[in-house]
């Protein structure tokens, strides 16, 4: 109230289109203000959501299993490979072939848990600078966000734990013992894939997939809001 009747004491000395002037200034400024402040909430929620989907989702992966089991993320012989699959499987190296394929998924599942860190980290240093539109996008637009602003630099920090985990688990020593065989059966062509690039990309997209389940449940379900900051952000969107 004392504002107020300071500029009110102030319009004859400054004159009424001054005084307009210097209202619809501080109008100006507030809403700025305001919604900057709305800006940084709603980064703030969709960086928690994103953090959850780790913590209730991509931890699953970490399991044994977590990738084989999972006909979401399952990683399969690579698409150029297929004709090893099948060749092998022809030739009655099934258990071989099986191996194979469990092999990538046993380094996937180990990366993934030794890596969750690298993560974590991405989302929170992630910077969103269209969080409102985000948050009233498709039900995986924030992870979608995430992964076109994160692959490149979590690539280069995933794939060394990839490799590491590709010799930890023994996928190297199966992997090799697969292109061996085949590449000594008469009229195929010799294959040598880079398996370690092959998980690295497999296991992000898995890592990504799994995100989306949570951030989708999160829009959708309020039970899955648990804190103040997703309840107040996510109530946004719903009154979209």
């Amino acid at each position: 109230m004392k504002k107020i009747g300071l500029l009110l004491l102030l319009v004859p000395f400054i004159g009424t289109a001054q005084f307009k002037d210097f209202i619809k200034k501080a109008a100006d400024k507030t809403s700025t203000l305001t919604k900057t402040n709305t800006s940084i909430d709603i980064a703030s929620g969709l960086k928690e959501a994103l953090n959850k989907g780790v913590t209730e989702q991509v931890s699953k992966l970490t399991a044994v299993d977590g990738f084989y089991k999972n006909e979401t993320v399952k990683i399969l012989m690579p698409e150029e490979l297929a004709r090893v699959d099948k060749t092998l499987r022809k030739m009655g190296m099934v258990n071989l072939a099986d191996d194979g394929i469990k092999a990538l998924n046993r380094a996937a599942e180990d990366a993934v848990k030794e890596a969750t860190p690298i993560f974590v980290s991405a989302i929170k240093n992630i910077t969103i600078t269209d969080a409102k539109s985000i948050l009233l996008g498709n039900d995986n637009a924030a992870t979608t966000y995430l992964q076109s602003a994160t692959t490149i630099p979590l690539y280069a920090k995933f794939s060394p734990v990839v490799q590491k985990s590709i010799n930890k688990v023994g996928a190297d020593v199966i992997w090799n013992s697969i292109i061996k065989k085949y590449n000594t059966i008469p009229l195929v062509s010799k294959v040598n894939p880079d398996i370690t690039d092959y998980i690295t990309n497999k296991a992000l997209d898995g890592v990504f997939k799994m995100i989306t389940v949570e951030e989708k449940n999160i829009r959708t379900n309020l039970n899955a809001r648990t804190s103040d900051v997703l309840k107040k952000v996510f109530a946004l969107q719903d009154k979209k």
